[in-house]
């Protein structure tokens, strides 16, 4: 864990996994509703193990969720605004101010949404990969979105439906946004292999999916980060 300041001089206490090549890119990894917990951790080492630096900010401030409603209450307590352009932005400036030249963000579920957000308020981040969130399309300038974004959808999500992400890829067109969107026949949470283990029927854990999902990713942020 380390610590970091945020624009306003604030700091946020955040998990870094740093691979062994220096001055590698940054990625900047955001939580689902649950928090900063194992499973997201071990996203930020997948990533270094990949040759990136992964800093996952603690946007909780320490609490974690057990069960859905929990989850539910922490994520309606946050600021989403404040953790784009506090949180978020801070921690991509510490990157790029410890060696990284270029940074991406990306998040899941809850994270996805605050994704999206932050490719509209952190004008610092070189790409964006969102993972089946998005927030209030009032709340996206979509002109602001001027980096490459890379999107993972599922067809059949009770959370974030399918219905959003169609106008939220139609605004961002209008805008000129560079986009790479995705869809897959799978329920929210695919990627994440701890879902089915929650027994809440809108997630399920899809391995082929989520293989697939990675590998794009992995493909989009070597040519975003490494050229």
């Amino acid at each position: 864990m380390i610590e970091y300041k945020r624009p306003d001089g604030q700091l946020v206490n955040a998990y870094l996994a740093e691979p062994k090549t220096a001055n590698a890119p940054g990625i900047v990894v955001i939580q689902e509703w649950w928090g900063l917990n194992n499973q997201i951790q071990g996203v930020a080492d997948r990533l270094a193990e990949a040759g990136y630096r992964a800093l996952v900010p603690d946007l909780y401030r320490g609490k974690l969720a057990l069960e859905a409603n929990e989850a539910e209450h922490l994520m309606n307590e946050l600021n989403f605004g404040e953790a784009a352009g506090q949180d978020i932005r801070g921690a991509v400036q510490y990157l790029k101010s410890t060696g990284s030249s270029k940074v991406a963000v990306t998040g899941f579920c809850m994270g996805g949404a605050l994704t999206v957000l932050s490719a509209c308020n952190v004008p610092e981040l070189d790409a964006t990969v969102v993972w089946y969130g998005y927030p209030p399309l009032e709340y996206v300038d979509a002109k602001a979105v001027t980096k490459p974004m890379m999107a993972h959808w599922a067809l059949h999500d009770d959370a974030f439906a399918i219905g959003g992400v169609d106008h939220l890829e139609a605004k961002l067109k209008e805008a000129g946004a560079h986009l790479e969107f995705y869809r897959y026949d799978a329920k929210h949470a695919f990627a994440n292999e701890e879902a089915d283990s929650r027994n809440l029927p809108f997630l399920k854990y899809q391995a082929d999916a989520a293989k697939l999902a990675w590998t794009r990713t992995m493909d989009f942020l070597k040519k975003q980060l490494e050229s």
